[in-house]
């Protein structure tokens, strides 16, 4: 492989990394050590095409969602499946859920490779999750300044196969203000796809503190385009607070009730709210 080009290595804990231009695994995987070592031959085999793949189909990913359109790739495929549930109401493109589309991807080869009992692949902190009974994970939720949040636990008879975080202080541009929204979902572009509207839920328009600016001002290949992007938010009163979650808790619960989340956990300027499974947070500590 060239400096360029998709790159694996064994980290000094055991885990797997694996890094291609934007895209940054690090994975974890339990069970009969030769197991482990297929399941990590496996993911990095995939690994390999991954970036490439994207790349060919990426101007009508960039475009707002065609639930029909049929897309040749796996990954593309994927993230045109965890948008399409939101797309009658609200604009969105398959963007808003490649991170965890590419996390499931390799945790699906994963796998399918190796009888794991337990495996992370977490992709810039939007997290694909397997887990066999009867395993569980603590999984710890940290703001943009590393603030421990707390953690979540997650069992093998949940469900829960993703876990995702959006926000203004994320690595993706936001339209709202909320520092960071996490979500629980069957998977991990499904739960990319929620964070990415729940945070964009958490708002208070026209606010003289907050500023925006177009997207494309920021970047100009933001499938965001003219939309405006939040860029700061003042110091906010605690009835703002609770005015712009509320927001998001609204759009959360219509998810919850439509099944396309299992819960949802707000944060804003030291404000914290929970819907669904999420309202076991604790303190602690984690395993992805």
């Amino acid at each position: 492989m060239t400096s360029s080009g998709p790159s694996a290595a064994i980290l000094p804990d055991g885990r797997l990394h694996l890094q291609h231009g934007p895209i940054d695994l690090v994975i974890s995987a339990d069970g009969p050590t030769e197991a482990v070592d297929v399941g990590f031959r496996a993911a990095a085999g995939r690994f390999v095409s991954v970036l490439n793949e994207l790349v060919d189909e990426l101007a009508v990913l960039r475009r707002p969602v065609d639930p029909d359109s049929a897309m040749s790739g796996l990954i593309a495929s994927r993230m045109v499946r965890a948008v399409a549930p939101h797309s009658h109401h609200t604009f969105i493109t398959p963007m808003a859920a490649v991170a965890g589309a590419v996390a499931d991807e390799i945790l699906d080869v994963m796998t399918a490779s190796a009888p794991l009992t337990r495996a992370f692949v977490n992709n810039g902190g939007d997290i694909a999750v397997h887990l066999t009974m009867p395993e569980i994970a603590h999984v710890r939720l940290v703001g943009a300044d590393n603030t421990d949040l707390g953690s979540v636990t997650l069992g093998g008879s949940d469900a829960i196969g993703g876990i995702a975080t959006s926000g203004r202080e994320g690595r993706s541009l936001s339209l709202g203000i909320a520092d960071s929204v996490t979500v629980l979902a069957a998977g991990a572009a499904e739960a990319d796809a929620a964070s990415t509207l729940l945070a964009n839920a958490v708002d208070l328009p026209d606010h003289p503190s907050i500023t925006r600016v177009p997207a494309e001002t920021l970047d100009p290949d933001s499938d965001l385009g003219s939309r405006l992007v939040t860029t700061g938010c003042g110091r906010l009163t605690r009835e703002e607070k609770y005015l712009a979650v509320s927001a998001g808790i609204r759009a959360a619960e219509e998810m919850l009730s439509n099944k396309l989340i299992f819960g949802a956990a707000f944060f804003l300027q030291g404000h914290a709210r929970t819907v669904g499974n999420f309202n076991r947070i604790e303190s602690g500590s984690s395993d992805a």
